[in-house]
This record gives C-alpha cells, structure tokens and sequence, in this order.
C-alpha cells in the first residue's frame, strides 16, 4: 500500500518530536451527541483551547463491543436524540469553519460506515475534514476495500492493537496502519481495570519492532499521573471514559440552555490537569 498523502495527523505527530519540550500527543474521545448535539462542536472546541492535539469522536452505534459503560452511556444519550453518521460528519464540518488545523478522527463500528457505502462514506468524510477513523470492528484481514476507499481521499486508517495481539497481528496493521496505532493497555473494554505502566512499556516495545508510525496508548488512564505516566512511554494518550464522566456531572442538574455551555467549561478544565501533567 502506497504511502497516504501528508494529513493533519501527520503533521501534528511532526510538531510534537520537532518541539524543544517533546512531549505525547494528547487525545480526548468523546461521543458525538453528546450530553447534546448542539453541545458537541463547542465542546469539541474547549478540548482543543485546553490542549488537546487530536480529538476522537465517537460514532454511536446500537451494538458496541468495546465500549465500557461510560461510553455506552454516552452513545446511547446520543441515539436517543437521534445520532447517526451523516450527522456526525455535519458536526466535524461545522468544527472545521472555526478550526482547520487540529486533527479529528472518527471512531465507531463498521455497520453505519457499510450502509452508508464505502466509498461514499470516504468521500464524505474527506469532504468534512476527517483526518483518521478507527473502526473497531474492521481487521487488517478484511480491510482491503476499507483502506483503499479511505486511502483514496488521504484519510488515515487507524487499527487497534491489544495485549493479546500476536506478531503476526502487529505485522499486518504495521502494512496498513496510517496516522498512528491505537494500543489497548488493558484486557477488556474502555474504562476498565488497572493500568500496569511497566507491561504498557514493554509491549510498545515489541509493537515498535515493527510499527513504525506513532502509537497512542488508551483504556484505563483515568487522571493526570497515569496519563502522565504513559505519556513518558508512548506518542499519544488516549483519554475516553474519565472525561465524559466529568461531563456526565457537570450537566447533571444542568437546564437545557446551559448543557453546552457547563459541558465545555468542565471538560476544558479537566483535560488542561492532563496537558498540564503531560
């Protein structure tokens, strides 16, 4: 496979190794919809004005298999209020009016993408400012027309990688992989169990014997000491769960009028305790 063109991922991952303080790329998931649609593109901007350099946007889906239950929570708030794919690439077109330079990648299952179509869905997402999409459930194995749609329009596609994953794995997203590798620290679904940062370290190890674009690590860092932590051994955090739980209590009591406005004004501040840490 070809080499894709230059993308925002790309150069943010440049920025970041050519920076005199190198530091991890720090990446905030959220899920779009959520805690409203009209709360998404501002929240989405807050990340950014709080340091995130990457945002992962969640694609809700009705049958996840990844996601814990934070991000279920939060997905499914979403489907309630009638959250799907076109929508979502609306949003990422409408942050892109005010922001063309940080990178957004989607992430969700293969389902919405295949009604959509393929190619469709490709040239959608170019056309919104996508930059990457993780999409859990496709694997290096059956990715040929999933890259290749992606590859056409210079999106990234962005392959996980677990401590269960065999040589044989690693070598296989390492031929397909762009923009960086997602590596699972943990056993299981996002947000749970406990974070062992010296087996982090060495599975990136090995993982880098082979992969040699930048490898984020998420699932289970859940404040700034852990991110920090992680940050000193991988090119990215990955930070889901912890912060929608903020959100989730932010906007507890909130009144409609004021969910976007509280949503962003916490999530903002939480993350900049991990940019800061970082």
């Amino acid at each position: 496979m070809s080499a894709q063109p230059d993308n925002r991922i790309d150069r943010t991952f440049a920025a970041l190794r050519a920076a005199e303080r190198r530091r991890a790329a720090l990446v905030p998931y959220i899920a779009a919809g959520d805690p409203s649609d009209e709360a998404t593109v501002p929240l989405m901007h807050a990340l950014v004005a709080n340091g995130a350099d990457i945002l992962e946007l969640g694609v809700p889906f009705s049958d996840p298999s990844a996601d814990g239950p934070v991000v279920q929570r939060a997905t499914q708030r979403a489907l309630d209020r009638g959250m799907n794919l076109s929508r979502v690439l609306e949003l990422v077109a409408a942050f892109r009016r005010d922001d063309q330079n940080t990178p957004v990648v989607l992430m969700g299952y293969a389902n919405p993408i295949e009604r959509m179509g393929l190619g469709q869905f490709a040239a959608r997402a170019a056309e919104a400012g996508v930059d990457g999409v993780l999409t859990v459930d496709y694997t290096p194995e059956e990715s040929a027309d999933y890259t290749a749609a992606l590859a056409l329009h210079g999106i990234a596609p962005i392959f996980l990688l677990a401590p269960t994953s065999a040589e044989q794995r690693i070598r296989q997203v390492a031929a397909l992989a762009r923009g960086y590798v997602y590596y699972v620290s943990l056993k299981g679904v996002t947000g749970a169990g406990h974070l062992d940062i010296d087996d982090v370290e060495r599975r990136l190890a090995a993982i880098r014997e082979h992969v040699t674009i930048p490898v984020g690590v998420g699932f289970g860092i859940r404040d700034a000491a852990s991110a920090a932590r992680i940050g000193d051994v991988a090119d990215a955090v990955v930070i889901g769960s912890k912060l929608i739980e903020t959100i989730e209590q932010a906007v507890a009591d909130a009144a409609p009028s004021a969910v976007a406005e509280k949503a962003a004004e916490a999530a903002g501040a939480w993350l900049k305790t991990v940019r800061d840490a970082l």
